[in-house]
């Protein structure tokens, strides 16, 4: 698998499943579009599809991760963690491919 959930990002993850209205196929949808300040955009999102032809699937930490093989290659290696401080909270990307990140963090290059 291209991605890593660590515990910390698996428990919010859990936590946001458990307070919404999802069905028990809910997944952790991984991946990368096109835009953004750097060229690549990292997503996040909730989803019910999986299709074994185009995606890779894992269990971590109680949390199914889904992610599209396009976007694999851009994510190898990538560590998804969630942060929690006084200024900032929420999930950070650590991509050992990027080359230059933006400083939202949700943007990237290779």
């Amino acid at each position: 698998m291209s991605v890593t959930l660590t515990e910390k990002a698996a428990k919010e993850v859990q936590r946001f499943l458990e307070e919404g209205d999802y069905d028990e196929n809910a997944v952790l949808r991984v991946g990368v579009s096109g835009g953004g300040c750097s060229g690549f955009n990292y997503s996040l999102n909730i989803a019910s599809d999986f299709n074994e032809t185009n995606d890779n699937k894992s269990q971590q930490h109680g949390v199914d991760v889904v992610v599209d093989k396009k976007s694999s290659l851009f994510l190898e290696g990538t560590t998804v963690d969630y942060f929690e401080g006084l200024e900032q909270r929420g999930f950070q990307f650590h991509n050992p491919n990027a080359k230059r990140t933006c400083g939202c963090g949700s943007s990237f290059s290779v």
